[in-house]
C-alpha cells in the first residue's frame, strides 16, 4: 500500500514537472530570447517612421485616433496575464506614447521645429514614473525613442540645415525637391560628415554600454535591452536617410 501511494505521488510530481516545463517553454521560446526582443523592438521603431509619417500628413485626425487602437491592443494583451504577452503589451504602451507625440507634432505643428521635442515628450512624465514600476519596458522604449529623436534634431542643428526644415514642410510639390537638393549639397562637406560620424559613434557607444549592462532574465534587464535595440535601430534608420539625402534628395525628406 505504501509503495502504491509513493508511486502515485511520483506520477503526480512528474506531471507537475511536465506542466512547469510547458509553461516555462511558452515564456522562453518567445520574447525571452534576445533576437526575438530585438526584432520586435526594431519593428516597432520602424513602424511609425514608414507608416505613421505619411498617414499623419494625409489624415492627422485618423492617425491620432489610432493611438487609442494601439492602447486598446496593449490593454487586451495585458489582460491575458501571460509573461510573453505582458512584454508585447509593454512595448505597445511605449509605442503609443511615441505615436501620440508624433501625431500631435507632424499633424499640426510641423512648421515649428523648436516644438518638436517638447511635443514628442508629451508623456515623458508618465514614462519616468513607469521606470520605477513593472512597466519599465514601456518606459524604456518611449524614452529611448525620444532620445533618438532628440539626437537627430541636435545633429540637424549642428550641421546647419535646421533652417531648411520649415521651408521643406511649407513648400509646394515643385519647390520642395529644389530645397532638398540644396540641403543634400550642404551635407557633402568635411564639417557636416565629421559631425554626423562623431555623433553616430557616440550614440552607438551609448547603446553598446546599455546592451553590455543588460540581461534577458529580468524585467529591468529586458528594459535595458529594449533601450539598446531602439537606439541602435534609430541610428541605422537615420544613417539610411542620410545616405538617401546624399544620393537622392527627393526620396529622403529632411534627413
Amino acid at each position: 500500500m505504501e509503495e502504491l501511494i509513493t508511486k502515485k505521488f511520483e506520477v503526480k510530481d512528474k506531471l507537475n514537472d511536465e506542466l512547469d516545463k510547458t509553461v516555462n517553454s511558452d515564456n522562453v521560446t518567445f520574447l525571452s530570447r534576445p533576437i526575438s526582443l530585438r526584432l520586435l523592438s526594431s519593428f516597432l521603431v520602424i513602424l511609425p517612421i514608414f507608416v505613421q509619417a505619411p498617414w499623419v500628413r494625409l489624415e492627422p485626425i485618423s492617425a491620432l485616433c489610432f493611438t487609442f487602437v494601439i492602447l486598446s491592443g496593449a490593454f487586451l494583451l495585458y489582460k491575458k496575464r501571460s509573461k510573453k504577452w505582458f512584454i508585447v503589451s509593454s512595448l505597445l504602451f511605449g509605442v503609443s506614447g511615441s505615436w501620440l507625440g508624433g501625431c500631435l507634432f507632424w499633424g499640426w505643428l510641423s512648421p515649428f521645429p523648436i516644438l518638436h521635442i517638447p511635443v514628442e515628450a508629451v508623456v515623458l512624465p508618465l514614462a519616468l514614473i513607469g521606470l520605477g514600476t513593472n512597466w519599465k519596458i514601456a518606459s524604456s522604449f518611449y524614452i529611448s525613442s525620444l532620445f533618438g529623436t532628440a539626437i537627430t534634431d541636435i545633429t540637424i542643428l549642428l550641421i546647419g540645415i535646421m533652417d531648411q526644415w520649415k521651408q521643406v514642410i511649407t513648400a509646394d510639390s515643385e519647390t520642395a525637391p529644389l530645397i532638398l537638393q540644396k540641403t543634400s549639397e550642404n551635407l557633402i562637406n568635411i564639417k557636416s560628415l565629421s559631425i554626423i560620424l562623431f555623433v553616430g559613434l557616440i550614440v552607438w557607444f551609448i547603446s553598446k554600454e546599455i546592451f553590455d549592462s543588460a540581461t534577458i532574465n529580468t524585467t529591468s534587464g529586458k528594459a535595458l535591452l529594449v533601450s539598446s535595440y531602439v537606439i541602435q535601430t534609430t541610428l541605422i534608420v537615420d544613417g539610411i536617410f542620410i545616405f538617401l539625402a546624399i544620393l537622392q534628395p527627393t526620396f529622403s525628406g529632411l534627413v
